[in-house]
């Protein structure tokens, strides 16, 4: 989360500029889905794909720019909050579709980016760099894996809950580690985010980590109730 300015402008929540994108998002990405529906597997492929690749490089690019333009600080720059790492890795899974790397992003994606688009942590407004690399990462996530949802009809089973559950603990040990040797904060592991958060109502360090391990199992099989229902649906027709 790059500091390069002073937050006299941070997106409030509610506000046109978290709004705006949102309503573009679904509008885009329900227009995607249904053209999706049109064309070739191998263009549906091909145009997800694109679509990752692009969020990629948008984070790449960004961290690039600002790394040899500005006093880039490893301690607090670095893309490895759990969003901005999802999008540059998401390549891969658009590549290979493998269904265990859905099984841990399908949960990870709705439960992690979902948050973010609910409430904003952006410094600074429209039509900063930092704002429109935010909504391309968080929005764009979610496109792509809802895309695979109702495209490609891949759907989690019950034990994909635990499988992207431990995967998460092995992504917070990674992030302790390189937390502990930079002194720094990487998914907030030390010290809750400047902007407002439902990590706010789960109490001080370290109180608020342990709470939100302990509302990770029941908010999975939140995500998961909607693929359990139509399943039971599809049984019985």
């Amino acid at each position: 989360m790059i500091k390069l300015f002073v937050a006299v402008n941070r997106v409030q929540i509610l506000s046109l500029e978290h709004l705006i994108p949102i309503g573009l998002a679904i509008i885009v990405a329900v227009t995607l889905i249904r053209f999706a529906r049109t064309i070739s597997s191998e263009t549906q492929q091909r145009v997800i794909h694109y679509i990752a690749i692009f969020i990629s490089l948008v984070v790449i690019a960004f961290h690039l720019y600002y790394m040899f333009t500005t006093d880039y600080n490893i301690r607090t720059d670095l893309p490895l909050y759990l969003c901005s790492f999802l999008a540059i890795i998401i390549p891969i899974f658009t590549y290979y579709r493998h269904y265990w790397m859905f099984e841990i992003l399908v949960f990870w994606v709705i439960a992690g980016t979902l948050q973010g688009v609910i409430t904003p942590d952006i410094a600074d407004g429209f039509p900063s760099l930092d704002y429109m690399r935010y909504w391309i990462v968080h929005l764009g996530l979610l496109t792509v894996i809802f895309y695979t949802i109702f495209v490609f009809k891949m759907r989690p089973k019950f034990k994909s809950i635990f499988k992207s559950f431990l995967a998460l603990q092995v992504y917070v040990v990674l992030m302790i580690v390189i937390n502990y040797f930079l002194d720094a904060n990487y998914f907030y592991l030390n010290r809750k985010p400047e902007s407002a958060s439902v990590l706010d109502y789960f109490g001080e360090w370290p109180y608020y980590i342990i709470v939100a391990q302990l509302v990770i199992i029941p908010l999975f099989l939140l995500i998961y109730l909607p693929f359990y229902i139509s399943e039971v649906k599809a049984k019985k027709n």
